[in-house]
């Protein structure tokens, strides 16, 4: 099961067959993970305040990664984007909404509805093996995450928080570097559309040992061994 704010979602009768889309390019949520969101367009305006009198669940999904576009203009949607729960909302003052997203389950689009909203609105196939977050995560290989973790980091002088780090489960410790990661849209898609914990951890694993390899090179330095 997967708590979200004051909801626990357990099974599929606990999540909507139809949901609003915000489609945005480079957005990764997953499940269990969060994710902050500025919301300042007036049809997603509307659409938050849509959800927060409904089921406050919204669908992150990025635009399709090889810009095709409706004959309206819109792009055209990839396959698969995560459903998100708004635990906490801010209003700015200045138009603007903050918003807390708290990953439910991912979801498969079946179709796309016409609606007279600002906003985009699909039928959706939610993947029910994403409610279990620990699914994969006994298999997953953590020092093999850290590692390339540690290397990518140590590569771009960054540093971060090694005791919260180490402390973590496995199924936060890969969400959680999943979506911090800098990577682009395609890699992002990968890394959700991933069957489980333990391929989204390799997955991540090579995209950064490829990332590391690729520095390498353009540095004239050592690559990951």
């Amino acid at each position: 099961m997967v708590h979200a704010g004051n909801i626990t979602y357990a099974r599929e009768r606990d999540l909507p067959e139809t949901v609003a889309v915000f489609p945005l390019t480079g957005a990764l949520l997953l499940p269990g993970g969060q994710m902050p969101l500025n919301i300042f367009e007036p049809r997603y305006l509307a659409m938050i305040d849509d959800a927060l009198a409904g089921t406050r669940l919204i669908g992150m999904i990025q635009p399709r990664l090889d810009g095709e576009k409706l004959g309206s203009g819109e792009p055209e949607l990839c396959q698969v984007g995560c459903l998100g729960r708004i635990t906490s909302v801010a209003e700015t003052g200045d138009g603007r909404y903050i918003i807390n997203l708290a990953g439910v389950c991912r979801f498969r689009v079946t179709e796309e509805l016409a609606v007279k909203t600002g906003y985009r609105t699909c039928r959706i196939a939610p993947f029910i093996r994403d409610l279990d977050l620990s699914d994969g995560a006994a298999e997953v290989d953590r020092d093999g995450l850290l590692s390339a973790f540690r290397q990518y980091l140590d590569a771009n002088q960054l540093e971060a928080d090694w005791d919260s780090v180490t402390k973590a489960s496995n199924e936060t410790l890969v969400n959680a570097l999943c979506m911090m990661s800098p990577y682009g849209p395609a890699e992002k898609q990968a890394l959700l559309e991933a069957s489980d914990l333990k391929t989204r951890a390799e997955t991540l694993v090579a995209i950064t040992e490829i990332a590391l390899a690729r520095e390498g090179m353009e540095d004239g330095g050592p690559t990951l061994q």
